[in-house]
């Protein structure tokens, strides 16, 4: 595969993480979606350099060497807050504890060497208009992009059913209104869940990594029925995994493409194991020079 096959450490909330990493590398897993926070990596602990340092001399050391690559989540649910999931957002009017964060996982980012940092805009609070919302984005996501950008790493912007930016073209008009390819935002990068892409996308997978392409830099790989947001092993919903990964080839995507199960860390090591036997199985199927399907 011209793309890394890798899997998301919140789907191994039981495990330390030195040891899900073991059981991915076992598994073959080329990378690793790394969620930040509980139980992982405290991010905001005294000494998280030293920490990230570790971690990152042990992803070099995986595979007899050949190393795995990293990605940053940023979608902890209750870090900020114990008593609302993900808030504060971005487009909260309060937001600093947000901001804090994202600023700490470019810098852990950094010391990994991680591909990007990738997050969310936010739900819209009750407070909020979606005029007010997208000004707030404007006004925020220029410091952020610059501040990873001092820091040699790319921030990426995932999509996400029922938040203000909740398709790839929310995503890429975002990038317009801040400038484009010559704005503010030119190295923002685009990160597609693509079971996502069931419930939200008007133009389907396929559309939604077509239009993303020159700008895609995360991909999360999961099932998902076209009713509801709502993260599936391989074959308990209606994507179609050929399909999907055959036209992540097409469009040339090289980086990282990592299992998504956020809820499934009661059966971790077996979703590992039989998510890494669908996706090569949905490799060999895959069609060539893909085209959407009904």
């Amino acid at each position: 595969m011209p793309f890394t096959l890798g899997y998301g450490t919140n789907g191994f909330t039981d495990h330390p993480l030195d040891v899900a990493l073991d059981v991915l590398a076992h598994e073959g897993y080329g990378a690793v979606a790394l969620t930040l926070g509980f139980p992982h990596l405290d991010l905001f602990a005294d000494g998280w350099e030293d920490e990230a340092a570790a971690l990152r001399a042990r992803l070099a050391a995986a595979h007899e060497g050949a190393g795995m690559r990293v990605v940053v989540e940023t979608g902890t649910r209750f870090l900020l807050d114990p008593f609302r999931k993900h808030r504060p957002t971005l487009v909260d009017v309060e937001a600093d504890a947000r901001l804090r964060f994202l600023r700490r996982a470019v810098e852990i980012a950094a010391v990994l060497d991680a591909e990007c940092v990738s997050f969310f805009s936010g739900v819209l609070p009750d407070d909020v208009t979606p005029a007010e919302g997208w000004t707030l984005l404007r006004e925020r996501l220029p410091a952020l992009v610059e501040h990873a950008r001092d820091h040699g790493v790319r921030l990426s912007l995932e999509p996400e059913p029922g938040m203000l930016v909740e398709t790839v073209g929310d995503a890429l008009r975002l990038r317009e209104e801040l400038g484009g390819d010559g704005g503010d935002l030119a190295d923002l990068g685009v990160t597609v869940d693509v079971g996502h892409c069931l419930v939200v996308e008007p133009d389907g997978v396929v559309g939604a990594l077509r239009a993303a392409a020159p700008y895609l830099a995360n991909v999360q790989l999961d099932d998902m029925p076209r009713t509801h947001h709502e993260h599936r092993p391989f074959g308990e919903g209606e994507i179609d995994l050929p399909l999907v990964l055959g036209t992540l080839a097409d469009v040339g995507y090289a980086g990282v493409a990592a299992v998504e199960l956020p809820r499934h860390s009661y059966d971790a090591p077996g979703l590992a194991h039989r998510s890494m036997t669908a996706l090569h199985r949905a490799w060999d199927d895959r069609p060539h020079h893909p085209q959407e399907v009904p």
